[in-house]
């Protein structure tokens, strides 16, 4: 069979990735990924992704864990993919955030375990910052939302939607080293069904067949009462929601991916019913979303342990100093950045989180 053409991933010049010898099907999962930022690069690719029919390993796979991971001579493996559903990905953790770095792929996985993390490794080894935020553009200026998982971030992103702001990123965003432009992915972003009661324009936007199951979804929530239904009540919540294309929601020309940085926010739900905006200091935000990147870091060092494990002699130096790698950039991009906490209770009212936070925009 003949090879299939290669395909890049521009990630606005801080990191490159190349597909090598993809399927339609493995380009559309990476697609899912990283959104449509196909481009050419302008140098070599800082990462590689290479597909096979199937890994060439000498030797039998030793296991660790349940099938997580395992390893045979000198190759890692990875053993699952989204969902837990199985996979075989050759991921030498040692070269992660090193120019050139391979991952080897066998076909038809439904999303390539680790990408962004190990993305966003590359992109910090380049001198830039990858943050868990979101980020909009409105009145003008640039507004970066961050804070721990789950605080309000996308719930802020789609406030500002719905009063015309102008989409850059969500879930996760770049920020040059010296703090003066702001890069996102335009990823599906994740959208929950009492976000959704709160912006009847976006739910006409939502597909049929998924309106339909929210209902259903609803209706098997409060079916699910009573100690027994406990289990079942709170796995039908997690699948509560939707996720759509940036593009699906917000209006034509209303999708950037880049833009200044001019306000930061730092966003987070509390045991109170109002919603309040007072000034921070940039290096109080710094220290804390310095911890919230090392948690969202866990499924890597999670691998990184067990890749350890199977070969004690290999060591990623970039990926064991990431932490103060971050902290010393995050007080550095954030430095001299207007700077507000904005707390709300949960679920928050999207037109009173608007309220409180446009005033500083």
């Amino acid at each position: 069979m003949a090879v299939r053409p290669p395909v890049d991933y521009n990630l606005h010049g801080l990191a490159g990735v190349r597909l090598i010898d993809p399927a339609p099907a493995d380009v559309a999962a990476v697609d899912r990924q990283l959104g449509p930022i196909r481009g050419e690069l302008d140098r070599e690719p800082d990462l590689i992704i290479r597909f096979v029919d199937h890994l060439d390993l000498r030797g039998p796979v030793t296991l660790l864990g349940l099938n997580e991971a395992g390893f045979a001579d000198d190759a890692f493996l990875i053993l699952r993919s989204k969902h837990k559903s199985p996979a075989r990905v050759q991921l030498p953790l040692d070269r992660v955030g090193q120019p050139g770095a391979e991952i080897t792929c066998e076909r038809g996985l439904p999303a390539i375990p680790l990408l962004i993390a190990c993305l966003n490794l590359t992109v910090l080894a380049r001198g830039a910052l990858p943050l868990h935020a979101a980020a909009f553009r409105h009145h003008g200026r640039g507004a970066v939302v961050t804070g721990w998982s789950k605080g309000g971030k996308t719930e802020a992103l789609l406030a500002f939607m719905a009063q015309g702001a102008e989409y850059v990123g969500d879930e996760w965003i770049y920020i040059e080293p010296d703090g003066s432009a702001v890069h996102g992915i335009p990823e599906p972003i994740r959208i929950w069904d009492w976000n959704l009661r709160q912006l009847p324009d976006v739910m006409a936007r939502v597909d049929r067949a998924d309106r339909l199951r929210l209902r259903a979804l609803e209706a098997g929530t409060a079916l699910a009462r009573g100690r027994r239904g406990r289990r079942v009540g709170a796995l039908v919540e997690r699948q509560r929601h939707v996720d759509i294309a940036p593009e699906q929601i917000f209006e034509r020309g209303a999708v950037r991916l880049s833009t200044s940085f001019d306000r930061l926010f730092l966003v987070a739900s509390r045991e109170d019913p109002a919603t309040v905006a007072r000034e921070v200091a940039p290096d109080e935000v710094a220290g804390r979303m310095a911890a919230s990147l090392e948690y969202e870091r866990a499924p890597l060092y999670a691998a990184y342990g067990q890749f350890r494990f199977a070969f004690p002699d290999r060591r990623n130096v970039l990926l064991e100093t990431a932490a103060e790698r971050e902290l010393a950039l995050l007080q550095q991009v954030f430095a001299g950045k207007p700077a507000y906490a904005i707390d709300h209770p949960y679920p928050v009212d999207l037109a009173a989180l608007y309220r409180a936070m446009d005033p500083l925009c």
